[in-house]
């Protein structure tokens, strides 16, 4: 198992738009992409920094895992991704150490298989792994 790089630091917010004002138009990063994921019921907004990304999430509805994480928690960090070169690899040596995972098994996230570590393993942490296309 080896990560490659930090791909993207994920943020929660209740607006993308006046997200953007700060984050596009405030601080001058340019957002390479704007996607609607309905599975997971989110709009996320991609902003590149160096060789890692900024991910803003808003909830498309008010039933999502990122609207009810917003109402727990505000807005605010949401989790870290870290690329990996074989996500089927690396779930099944994190299990084999012992890791608390949410998802033994990869599904389809925006760029690539993904999978979460859950923060009660990762010192309060949501971890994703992302395997990129």
């Amino acid at each position: 198992m080896a990560i490659k790089r930090v791909d993207h630091i994920a943020i929660v917010v209740e607006d993308l738009e006046k997200a953007l004002e700060v984050y596009r138009d405030a601080l001058g990063m340019s957002v390479t992409a704007i996607k609607e994921m309905p599975e997971q019921d989110v709009k996320m907004a991609f902003l590149p920094t160096g060789d890692s990304e900024i991910e803003l999430l808003e909830p498309l509805s008010t039933e999502s895992g990122i609207a009810k994480y917003l109402a727990r928690r505000g807005e605010g960090l949401h989790h870290i991704c870290l690329e990996v070169d074989d996500i089927a690899a690396t779930l099944a040596d994190l299990k084999a150490k012992g890791a608390q995972l949410i998802d033994e098994t990869p599904k389809r996230g925006a760029y690539g298989q993904v999978a979460f570590i859950h923060p009660k393993g990762a010192h309060g942490v949501l971890i994703e792994l992302v395997e990129r296309d």
